[in-house]
């Protein structure tokens, strides 16, 4: 019987979900064994190794990543988890692709609620 979860998160980039993790300040192993309840363990492209033995894992998934861990013996609050990164991964991805349209930055906000306001432009 497994002990892991999997829940589909909107991460298709594998380069900027590392980034999203190192920028975050999580260490993480490519392509390893994330470990869980009773020594089981599952395959995962991206493995935070948690010194309590029970470790946070990303796959690759036909389409996007999913999230995948023993949550109860991780111990973190998942949502929470996701929502830090998904925020970060998201802020990455639009930054990316206003980039590659020949957008630039002109003004960044960080806005009470923690969320970030991009006002972005290109001349024509």
């Amino acid at each position: 019987m497994s002990h892991f979860t999997t829940v589909s998160v909107d991460i298709e980039n594998s380069d900027l979900l590392a980034e999203t993790l190192t920028e975050l300040g999580y260490a993480y192993d490519r392509e390893g064994m994330v470990r869980g309840y009773a020594g089981l363990t599952t395959k995962a492209d991206f493995v935070i190794r948690q010194e309590n033995g029970y470790d946070l894992g990303f796959q690759k998934q036909e389409q996007g990543y999913a999230l995948v861990a023993d949550f109860w013996g991780a111990r973190i609050d998942e949502k929470r988890f996701l929502a830090d990164v998904t925020r970060r991964y998201a802020y990455k991805a639009l930054r990316q692709s206003a980039a590659a349209q020949g957008f630039t930055v002109e003004q960044e906000e960080t806005l009470a609620d923690g969320s970030v306001r991009l006002v972005v432009g290109r001349w024509v």
